[in-house]
C-alpha cells in the first residue's frame, strides 16, 4: 500500500471520529496556534453559550403559541426579580415568589402521580430546542402508564432546588423538572430532566436522579421521553430517589447498537 493510500485511510479514520462527537479533535494548527477556522468556531460556541445564559424566555415564542395553548401552560417566578439577580444569587432561584405559590396552588391540582415542570436554569436555547418535541411525547408515555398527571407549568429564573418547593406546595409523587443546562463550547441546547420522589424542604441534589445532555448529538428527546418515565416508574416502585436508585435503559432503547 502506498503512502497516498495510507493517509487517504488515516484521513478517513479521522473523519469518522469527527463524526461521532462535537469535541474539537485533530483540528490542527498554525505554529503554536490553533487555525483561524478554529478560533472562530470557539468564538461562535463562547458567544452563544452566553447569549443562552443571558436570554430571557418567552413562553409562547419559544415553544409555539399552540403547544401552550392546548396544554395549558402558565408561567411562574422564583424569588429573583431579574436575570442579573438569578446569575449572582444561585439561592434565590431555589425558592418561589409568594405570589407563584398563590398561583401554582390555584391552577395545579395536588397529589398527582407526575407533576411536571420546566425551567430556564442556564439555556434559553435548549428549552426552545428540546421541549416542543419531548414534553407531548412524556405526557402521552405518563398516560399509558395510567398515571394522573399534575399541570404543567413553567418556572422563570430557575434552579434545581425548586424540586423542593414543587413537592411541598402539591405534595405529587414525583417531580420531573425539565431544565437548561449550563451551556458549553459543544452545544447551547442541552436539557436535563431532574426527577424527585415526594420532593420536600431539605432535600440535596443526592435525592434526586438526572438523564442529562438531551440534544440532537446526546439523547434524543425522542429517546429521553421512555427514559423518564421509566426512571420515574422506578422511583415510584422504590418509594425514594437519589444516588440508590440508578437510572436504566427501557428494553427498547437498550436492544439499540
Amino acid at each position: 500500500m502506498s503512502v497516498g493510500d495510507e493517509l487517504d485511510k488515516l484521513d478517513a479514520a479521522l473523519e469518522k471520529i469527527r463524526h461521532r462527537t462535537p469535541a474539537r479533535l485533530f483540528v490542527g494548527r498554525s505554529g503554536a496556534a490553533y487555525l483561524t477556522r478554529t478560533q472562530m468556531e470557539l468564538r461562535h460556541g463562547q458567544a452563544a453559550a452566553a447569549d443562552a445564559v443571558r436570554a430571557e424566555f418567552d413562553l409562547k415564542a419559544h415553544l409555539g403559541r399552540s403547544l401552550v395553548e392546548d396544554l395549558g401552560l402558565f408561567e411562574v417566578q422564583t424569588a429573583a426579580t431579574s436575570k442579573e439577580e438569578y446569575i449572582r444569587n444561585p439561592s434565590l432561584g431555589r425558592r418561589f415568589s409568594q405570589s407563584a405559590r398563590n398561583e401554582i396552588l390555584r391552577r395545579c391540582p395536588p397529589a398527582a402521580d407526575l407533576q411536571i415542570a420546566i425551567g430556564d436554569g442556564l439555556s434559553v436555547a435548549a428549552l426552545a430546542a428540546q421541549v416542543p418535541a419531548l414534553l407531548p411525547n412524556l405526557m402521552n408515555l405518563a398516560k399509558a402508564k395510567g398515571w394522573t398527571l399534575g399541570q404543567t407549568f413553567f418556572v422563570r429564573y430557575c434552579r434545581v432546588g425548586i424540586l423542593n418547593d414543587i413537592g411541598d406546595l402539591l405534595r405529587p409523587r414525583v417531580v420531573v423538572l425539565l431544565i437548561g443546562e449550563r451551556p458549553g463550547l459543544a452545544t447551547d441546547e442541552s436539557l436535563s430532566a431532574y426527577l424527585a420522589f415526594r420532593p420536600h424542604a431539605g432535600q440535596t441534589d443526592s435525592d434526586r436522579n438526572v438523564i442529562s445532555n438531551i440534544h440532537r448529538r446526546g439523547v434524543s428527546p425522542e429517546s429521553a421521553a421512555p427514559r423518564i418515565t421509566n426512571l420515574a416508574a422506578k422511583l415510584m416502585r422504590n418509594e425514594r430517589s437519589g444516588s440508590a436508585v440508578k437510572d436504566e435503559l427501557p428494553p427498547e432503547l437498550s436492544a439499540l447498537p
